[in-house]
């Protein structure tokens, strides 16, 4: 099973940016594989935020839709989400996840958490107002 790892988040001020990493340890890869990022903030469920296909198309929640960018590096073996103009009510615990289908098409979406087998360990994401 791919595990990945987290990096970045943090505290910002409201309208602050921040950027999230994830990437697969050892020897796996993720290129084969639509990659998301969710979020679950206290007391709630856990939310999709983005999800970016095999071949970099993107989709993003109507929530985060021209403030959020997710995007891959397949050589480094990555993603990220860059985080602009965030708002109190992005405060969360953000997680990276892989899809479970192997090479899934680049029209591919999927929102849905059960539909991803491996997931980061989570990052607090806090804004201040």
């Amino acid at each position: 099973q791919v595990q990945l790892v987290q990096s970045g988040g943090g505290l910002v001020q409201a309208g602050g940016s921040l950027r999230l990493s994830c990437g697969a340890s050892g020897r796996s890869f993720i290129s084969p594989y639509a990659m998301a990022w969710f979020r679950q903030a206290p007391g709630k469920e856990r939310e999709f935020v983005a999800l970016i296909s095999t071949t970099g198309r993107t989709y993003h929640a109507d929530s985060v839709k021209g403030r959020f960018t997710i995007s891959r590096d397949n050589v480094k073996n990555m993603v990220y989400l860059q985080m602009d103009s965030l708002e109190p009510e992005d405060t969360a615990v953000y997680y990276c996840a892989k899809d479970r289908t192997f090479g899934s098409s680049s029209g591919y979406y999927s929102s849905d958490p059960t539909d991803f087998d491996s997931w980061g360990q989570g990052t607090q994401v806090t804004v201040s107002s």
